[in-house]
């Protein structure tokens, strides 16, 4: 599969991001706890420059726990604040307040000593789509400030929302960027629903999750379908297709429907907490290539 997804739109998006980094203290980034990386626009990091950073793993109720502390640690280890949130239930909203004002010590600091006191510190919220940025404005908030929905792209225009005398947010749209360099990026997108699905091959798709939970989730095929799990993710989505009853006119399996199925099941966690990627490998990529962090 090869993905290369850029409309003009985002284009757009990226310029008007770029002049609004000028109003703003502190960068705000959402990424997707089930695939922090992958959720990362690697052009926030140039576009931020040197403002303080804040980055929260949201969804992290449908990532793995024991993979959530690990990628907070992470990211904490390169110098950022790093908060777990579920801004569909508030879970961690509260420590979002806290981890704004601590990202922005230095700067309150400096302020302090030139006199300027009670300016608001100004954040500006960044993710791709379906990142789950909207639920999140909403969530702390305490209103719906931002038209949400589960198609990419669903935020549009810029907004200023008051928080409390302390903080204002800014609200951009989610933007992608042009190329994904390493093809299991998009296919991690994908899976989420960060790409549109109408450029999607479903089946494809399917068979990729399949290989991965086989390797990382042993289990989660036999007690969500009821199926003997084998080594070969092609086996495994035909015993699926018929535990399912997915058929098609003559009795032929639909594969995929019954791939459809698969992938709907992990986006609701419904195959149980799953993180499909892990910071111990990119730690270990890192060491390899001699990579510094971002920070």
């Amino acid at each position: 599969m090869h993905f290369q997804w850029y409309p003009g739109h985002m284009s757009k998006a990226k310029r008007m991001m770029q002049e609004d980094m000028k109003l703003i203290d502190v960068v705000i980034e959402l990424v997707d706890a089930r695939i922090p990386l992958s959720s990362r626009n690697p052009d926030i990091n140039q576009m931020a420059g040197s403002k303080s950073r804040v980055i929260l793993l949201n969804k992290s109720d449908l990532a793995d726990d024991s993979q959530n502390l690990k990628w907070k640690e992470y990211f904490e280890n390169q110098g950022y604040i790093a908060v777990l949130v579920n801004s569909k239930k508030g879970d961690g909203i509260r420590r979002v307040n806290d981890a704004v004002i601590e990202a922005c010590k230095a700067k309150i600091e400096r302020d302090r000593k030139r006199g300027i006191l009670n300016r608001p510190l100004r954040a500006m919220v960044v993710g791709i789509p379906n990142v789950g940025k909207s639920t999140f404005i909403n969530s702390i908030s305490g209103k719906a400030a931002a038209k949400t929905g589960n198609k990419p792209g669903v935020t549009k225009g810029k907004q200023w929302i008051k928080l409390n005398k302390s903080i204002e947010l800014l609200d951009t749209p989610g933007i992608l960027w042009p190329k994904f360099e390493d093809q299991k990026v998009g296919l991690h997108l994908a899976l989420i629903g960060s790409i549109r699905e109408e450029i999607l091959n479903s089946y494809d798709l399917s068979i990729s999750l399949i290989k991965f939970l086989i390797q990382n989730y042993k289990g989660a095929l036999t007690e969500r379908y009821g199926i003997t799990e084998s080594d070969t993710p092609e086996e495994n989505l035909t015993e699926i297709a018929k535990k399912r009853a997915c058929l098609l006119k003559g009795g032929e399996l639909d594969l995929e429907r019954a791939s459809s199925f698969i992938i709907d099941d992990f986006r609701n966690a419904k195959l149980g907490k799953v993180t499909l990627e892990f910071p111990a490998e990119q730690v270990r990529e890192e060491d390899a290539l001699n990579i510094p962090t971002d920070n």
